[in-house]
């Protein structure tokens, strides 16, 4: 089939978070199953065309916005083996941040920005004669797409049999604008409405998207669940639980082409389950790169995350110090966001010499040191739809310490302190006292069950989640929503 996927994001050009890495892979495993499918995403100022070998492809292009003409030009990279498309608009995509300022303060025009690319993503398809079985959109930057296929595109020779699937991976983020850019966008004011995109007075893309969409998924079969509880589905459980069976959950893969112990480049040593000895000489190297005391029997528990408060890291700020007081244990810490959890994590290593270190911003290489070089990984989010790192910890060899929330819970497994099974460590209370004693509880067993641990490293490396499963499972929702389209 013909699949149009679009986006925000994707690896390696923008991410902020697991949206990227979904685009990055998935269009992979599709095409290796016979699948035709066009990668559309902004060609934000930042991206380096030399680097990717950006070249044009198609334009300049008109996309209608309303009553507005818009101008743009596409370009297209393949650097990693798979097309992507790009929309050039200096206007909506040149400036330094993909959502907000270096203040985390969102860009005001954002509901135009990615109206707009959703808009000319469709338009992409008209101009060159694609005509999608399936479009593919993803959270709320894209989700007017099954919107515009079903106001504006119902009866085009291209666009006018393509069925529509949302990817929901974060619910939290919805995409609420103020209502004076509904013109813009057109999509008519009788859509602005109390079942549809009205969200008390205001625009909400998600919302609409999820009513109008073919097929919603989100990324983790526990996500599903959550979201559809007024606990945790932010206000949209109503909508989604509409939906009926055709809101599902599809757990997100793990590209291990990118992520393996035995083939990373970007790590000092490889290693394998059956030769942990390269996992060693990570950790050394890591130790140095972060100002830890280098001692190879201390455990390092990683971090690499995002600075939100979905990420629990809040709760961490109340306990670490405590933690690295009365236990013997190192942290490697990596991320960036809000600007008081930064100044938190960065000044830690001035009071914590040799036990904390912490580098304030993204590193890829580094994000991959911490995974192969930690003997734990720390995830204590408020929720997680999916969660890519945890996985990456699996087959790194280094132990995940999770709450049991979304796709944490479905991909790591309890330790039974009996029987030394299992691959991980649970909590489930969000506060930094379970997280206080569930490190506890990890740094005991290193130390005084370490035939435990080694059994439970060798589990974990053995996990497969690989995007050939999950591949299969999108084919199958992208089959539901043609189906549900024919019979609207």
């Amino acid at each position: 089939m013909n699949i149009l996927c679009i986006a925000s994001e994707c690896v390696p050009y923008a991410k902020t978070g697991g949206l990227a890495d979904v685009v990055g892979a998935l269009p992979h495993y599709l095409r290796a199953l016979g699948h035709q499918v066009l990668v559309v995403i902004p060609r934000y100022g930042w991206i380096d065309g030399s680097r990717y070998g950006l070249r044009w492809f198609h334009g300049p292009m008109g996309v209608w916005m309303g009553d507005t003409l818009e101008w743009c030009a596409v370009h297209v990279a393949d650097s990693q083996g798979d097309p992507v498309h790009f929309i050039e608009s200096q206007k909506y995509f040149d400036r330094p941040g993909l959502y907000h300022d270096e203040d985390f303060h969102d860009y005001a025009d954002n509901p135009r920005r990615f109206g707009f690319l959703t808009r000319a993503g469709l338009q992409l398809c008209k101009d060159i004669g694609f005509a999608p079985d399936v479009v593919h959109v993803h959270d709320w930057h894209t989700a007017l797409g099954p919107a515009y296929l079903k106001i504006w595109h119902w009866n085009d020779p291209v666009l006018g049999n393509a069925a529509s699937l949302l990817t929901i991976h974060n619910i939290a983020y919805q995409g609420k604008y103020p209502a004076e850019h509904m013109n813009y966008l057109g999509l008519g004011w009788s859509n602005f409405t109390a079942d549809k995109f009205e969200d008390y007075g205001a625009i909400n893309f998600l919302k609409g998207g999820i009513v109008y969409a073919d097929m919603v998924n989100t990324v983790s079969p526990t996500y599903a669940r959550e979201t559809r509880t007024p606990e945790q589905g932010h206000g949209l459980a109503p909508y989604l639980n509409n939906k009926g069976e055709n809101y599902v959950g599809i757990l997100n893969g793990c590209d291990y082409t990118r992520w393996n112990p035995e083939t990373d480049q970007l790590i000092p040593a490889r290693y394998s389950a059956h030769d942990l000895s390269g996992k060693a000489v990570c950790k050394r190297v890591l130790q140095e790169r972060m100002g830890l005391e280098v001692a190879p029997d201390m455990p390092i528990i990683g971090i690499v995350s995002r600075f939100v408060e979905q990420k629990g890291l809040h709760l961490l700020a109340q306990c670490i110090e405590g933690i690295v007081r009365e236990m013997r244990v190192q942290f490697a810490i990596l991320g960036s966001g809000e600007k008081w959890l930064e100044h938190v994590f960065g000044s830690l290593p001035a009071r914590y010499g040799g036990r904390i270190g912490s580098f304030i911003g993204y590193s890829e290489e580094l994000a991959h040191l911490i995974e192969a070089g930690s003997d734990f990984f720390l995830m204590p989010s408020l929720f997680e739809p999916c969660g890519l790192n945890q996985m990456y910890s699996l087959r790194y060899g280094t132990l995940p310490i999770v709450r049991a929330t979304g796709g944490l819970d479905d991909t790591v497994q309890q330790y039974d302190e009996r029987t030394g099974e299992g691959t991980g460590f649970k909590f489930y209370e969000p506060s930094a006292h379970a997280i206080y004693y569930t490190v506890g509880w990890a740094v005991s067993t290193y130390y005084d069950r370490p035939q435990h641990i080694q059994r439970m490293i060798r589990a974990a490396m053995a996990q497969d989640f690989s995007w050939e499963r999950s591949a299969a499972a999108y084919v199958q929702v992208y089959e539901r929503a043609i189906q549900n389209k024919r019979a609207s």
